[in-house]
């Protein structure tokens, strides 16, 4: 038997699917109109812009982008294109690295401040500090359970303390 959401569940899921619905969008169309990429694109540019070297093994990036392999793959052959990623061959290694080219370092860097004025606007100029820190918590607690959930592999769980900074 079916059991159905109480109202405290079915407030907070709703708020949720809608959070998941309009947030993307507006990060898109943002990045989009300032910078001329997707929220997904300057994120995985972003990405290997923390890393030693601006180098980073697909699979990594995939796995910290919170995207499957076949997505990434996309976007950097897009980013190739574009002239700010390359792939490289890991010396030593099976598979490929994604590398950020200078041209993409200066892209993250002329985003970033419009990326990050959007995120303020759009998230937490709506919420109090002592939310903010709620909505991290939650975020972490909700990160780790869908990691948890959905990993059939327990090696590769890693903690929400591996996020990022942007």
């Amino acid at each position: 038997m079916t059991k159905w959401l109480d109202p405290v569940e079915q407030r907070a899921w709703r708020a949720i699917v809608a959070l998941m619905t309009r947030l993307p969008g507006a990060l898109d169309t943002h990045m989009q109109r300032e910078s001329g990429v997707t929220h997904f694109e300057y994120w995985v540019l972003t990405l290997l812009s923390e890393e030693p070297g601006h180098r980073l093994q697909m699979s990594d990036l995939a796995h910290k982008a919170n995207a499957s392999l076949s997505r990434l793959s996309h976007v950097v052959s897009k980013l190739e294109r574009m002239g700010w990623a390359q792939r490289s061959a890991t010396a030593g290694r099976r598979g490929v690295q994604a590398v950020l080219t200078d041209d993409g370092y200066h892209k993250v860097v002329q985003a970033a401040p419009g990326y990050l004025d959007a995120v303020r606007h759009l998230v937490f100029n709506g919420l109090e500090p002592e939310q903010t820190a709620q909505l991290a918590e939650l975020s972490e607690l909700l990160a780790d359970h869908l990691t948890d959930t959905l990993s059939p592999d327990p090696k590769s769980r890693t903690p929400s303390q591996d996020q990022h900074s942007l």
